[in-house]
């Protein structure tokens, strides 16, 4: 198990960058899977919404699923040594290259064909990216640590992964899918260097003999932990209110907007300010703690993101103050809720041992809240008279409802319960 001594040494900004690298091509191919791909099979394509929302839920949802297996074996991997787990994340970053690719090349012939080849290539691309991600977030959860720590190693991984939206944000719009690709592998052969060459910055308590790590790897079960059934609770809603805004921007900046060609811009804009706030929101987990940090962080949300079902065409700027407020609102929802998990595992004894299993389903319920996202709110949107590209006002009062409104209704139910659970796991509160 991993120690958490009060004592720690300083995180270095070597390690801090060998070790969260990796977040940075790994968010390169997951903000074009959930911002980008659904406008580029309904607008440029011609999918149609129906049909594109029902083929996403079903390839999220089964990518979800398999999660949890994916992080039983992440475990297996780790307690081999990291030699084996990075060179499973070396094979699995070149089948997410290769998914990633045949997306943006989609047979035009048939919608039918169409969906199937999507269906196919995504799964790959989205199935690959599971295994590096939850392989890698194991890898930097196992090192424990007191809340100030955990902080700071989250925030490195988080940071490269506001490096790699930003990047991807810009890069398809200027260069296309296919430089993209390009440039995704590139990053995916520089990071996976420098995790070859990582140390573990703190030193691993004597581990348990094989037979007993076994033994309790079969025991343990993420749900006999009321703290992680609580703290995966708050995390699947509030993952909600973020995963409806990141389907819908493109719908909402081309047709409510009339501003597409400022999305780069607007993202640009929203996870800059970000990546600037993850070091103060750090700095808050010092002075009141995680679970109260990230509380302030989802109402301050809330606050800046409220007056977006009034927007309407011509309100450009005022979008982009908001998109800048909600932005720096959003370092807290990157950086503390990993940090409040690695304490939820080393705390039910798990740590060095079972953290993949952990991390499988926390991953699950991210793919289910995308999932979600994608396979309700675009039917729904169809249902409501909402159409791609459509003028009709009644279908975009909808979209401006669905984007702005829903979202700040589910993060307020996410604060409320995270303020209960604040009263039952004290912990959380602690600096």
């Amino acid at each position: 198990m991993a120690s958490h001594p009060a004592t720690a040494p300083m995180l270095s900004w070597r390690t801090g960058l060998a070790y969260g690298g990796l977040a940075a091509p790994l968010a390169f191919v997951s903000l074009p899977l959930y911002v980008n791909l659904p406008y580029h099979y309904a607008s440029v394509a011609g999918a149609p919404l129906a049909g594109l929302g029902a083929v996403l839920l079903a390839t999220r949802a089964f990518d979800a699923l398999v999660d949890p297996a994916i992080g039983r074996q992440a475990d297996r991997l780790l307690r081999s040594g990291t030699r084996s787990a990075w060179c499973a994340a070396a094979l699995g970053s070149l089948l997410m290259v290769l998914g990633f690719w045949a997306l943006w090349h989609p047979p035009r012939e048939t919608q039918a064909a169409m969906l199937a080849w999507l269906a196919c290539s995504l799964l790959v691309c989205t199935l690959a990216y599971s295994f590096v991600t939850i392989l890698h977030q194991a890898w930097g959860t196992r090192w424990g640590g007191q809340p100030a720590w955990r902080a700071r190693v989250t925030a490195w991984r988080e940071g490269a992964t506001l490096a790699g939206v930003l990047l991807a944000s810009a890069l398809p719009a200027w260069m296309g899918f296919d430089a993209t690709s390009g440039v995704l592998a590139l990053g995916l052969v520089l990071a996976l260097t420098g995790l070859y060459r990582l140390k573990a910055p703190v030193a691993l308590q004597e581990q348990a003999t094989a037979a007993s790590a076994t033994a309790v790897a079969h025991q343990a079960s993420p749900w006999a932990d009321a703290g992680f059934r609580r703290l995966l609770a708050i995390f699947m809603l509030n993952g909600v209110a973020a995963a409806i805004p990141a389907t819908l921007l493109p719908f909402f900046v081309a047709d409510r907007l009339q501003a597409s060609a400022l999305q780069p811009l607007l993202l640009l804009c929203f996870f800059g300010t970000a990546a600037l706030g993850l070091p103060l929101w750090v700095k808050a987990v010092s002075r009141w703690g995680l679970a109260p940090s990230w509380r302030a962080g989802m109402l301050a949300s809330v606050l800046a993101f409220g007056f977006t079902p009034w927007l309407g065409a011509g309100d450009s700027l005022a979008f982009a103050m908001i998109c800048l407020v909600s932005g720096l609102a959003l370092g807290a929802d990157l950086a503390l809720p990993g940090a409040l998990l690695t304490g939820v595992i080393h705390e039910s004894g798990q740590g060095g041992r079972g953290e993949g299993r952990y991390l499988g389903w926390w991953t699950c319920a991210t793919k289910l809240n995308l999932a979600l996202a994608a396979g309700l709110a675009l039917p729904l949107l169809s249902a409501a008279g909402y159409r791609s590209g459509g003028t009709d006002p009644a279908g975009l009062q909808a979209l401006a409802w669905a984007y702005g409104g829903l979202p700040c209704l589910l993060k307020l139910a996410a604060a409320l319960l995270l303020w209960r659970a604040e009263r039952l796991h004290s912990s959380w509160r602690h600096i």
